[in-house]
């Protein structure tokens, strides 16, 4: 039953081949099954490169199956189509277009294997290529959002320095009464004189101005701060929101790209394994010699051949027989008395017609 279904496969008249050895079925039958396992490869790799697109397993397990089915009968086609004529150049020449075939259908099923082989070199890389995007993401955000904080920090720095200046000018002045109290400076005696009320009077109007400063320079510098906060929470909240789309970069291009960047000499042998297998059963027939199968198919197909041939010779020459027979014919009855009659007949009209236009012709007169 598998032998049978191997040599479905293989796409070879069962019916021809069941009258040959049991060697030759049995070649047919290994061509058969290297057709029907490079299929199932290209099934499970086409599926699991439609799940890393689709990440849906129901979608990418029936999508695969089509695939897988296209490569099969492209397969089976290909093998099937090569005839054995004994002229190894001529089957060259013959499956030339069929290898280049084979080799893009190679290319095709290694490389979604090739990804899944090197799945964590390949998760690697594009955990080094995440962090680097969330880097960069985080710098072109920031720069949207720095300026802004760079300046209400600037305005802050600049409310702090008022105030942090008022209170110089009201400490020299603190000073400068306390030193007329204990007449170390001034008037230089001792005791609180009209001078020294004088400076106490000019610090406690500054004072109360550094009090009003401090107030008003507070409530600027908090609404300020909440600026600012504000603008950090929408930055931190644009890169949230940006972040799941560098964590989603994994996709079937992405992984392409990260397995171009590993060491090709490893995806190369891959690749010649797949073409191994892909190019064998066109290898196979080329390489095998003429047997009793291509003896048979080839007596059927020429006697088929002939029968058209003898076919349309015989039908042309019956045309050419009957053309002549015909002619033959027509001559014939020229020749004979219904020439003479036919004549006769249409002198008689002739005189008929030229009576009428005379009577005609003379009413009108």
């Amino acid at each position: 039953m598998l032998k049978q279904f191997f040599i479905i496969c293989s796409g070879s008249d069962t019916d021809i081949l069941e009258q040959c050895s049991k060697g030759e079925q049995n070649k047919y039958a290994g061509i058969g099954a290297t057709v029907f396992f490079t299929a199932l490869m290209a099934f499970i790799a086409a599926s699991f490169a439609l799940y890393t697109v689709f990440d849906n397993l129901y979608a990418s397990i029936f999508f695969g199956l089509i695939w897988g089915l296209l490569i099969f009968n492209l397969d089976r086609y290909i093998v099937s189509t090569i005839k054995k004529t004994g002229n190894v150049i001529d089957e060259l020449i013959q499956a030339s277009p069929r290898i280049i075939l084979a080799v893009i259908i190679a290319i095709v099923i290694s490389k979604p294997l090739e990804l899944k082989i090197f799945e964590k070199e390949i998760n690697q890389i594009l955990l080094e290529q995440k962090n680097e995007l969330t880097l960069a993401n985080k710098n072109q955000i920031a720069e949207q959002f720095n300026p802004s904080i760079e300046n209400l920090n600037k305005d802050i720095t600049t409310l702090q320095q008022q105030i942090a200046a008022k209170e110089t000018e009201v400490n020299i002045l603190y000073n400068t009464y306390i030193a007329e109290a204990e007449g170390t400076a001034g008037t230089k005696l001792l005791g609180k004189g009209p001078v020294y009320k004088e400076k106490r009077d000019k610090h406690d109007a500054l004072l109360a101005e550094l009090q009003q400063l401090k107030e008003l320079n507070t409530s600027k510098i908090e609404a300020t701060e909440l600026q600012i906060q504000t603008l950090q929470n929408d930055y931190k909240k644009q890169v949230t929101n940006t972040q799941p789309i560098i964590n989603n970069f994994d996709g079937l291009m992405a992984r392409v790209n990260a397995l171009g960047e590993l060491p090709w000499v490893p995806s190369l042998f891959i690749f010649l394994l797949f073409l191994a297998i892909e190019t064998s059963p066109i290898l196979a027939k080329l390489l095998s010699p003429k047997g009793a199968y291509d003896y048979r198919l080839e007596d059927e197909e020429t006697a088929v051949k002939t029968n058209v041939l003898q076919n349309k010779n015989q039908r042309e020459a019956m045309l050419k027989a009957d053309f002549a027979i015909n002619d033959r014919i027509y001559t014939d009855l020229e020749n004979e008395d219904v020439y003479t009659y036919k004549r006769t007949k249409a002198r008689e009209l002739m005189q008929l017609q030229a009576d009428a236009f005379y009577k005609q012709q003379k009413n009108i007169l």
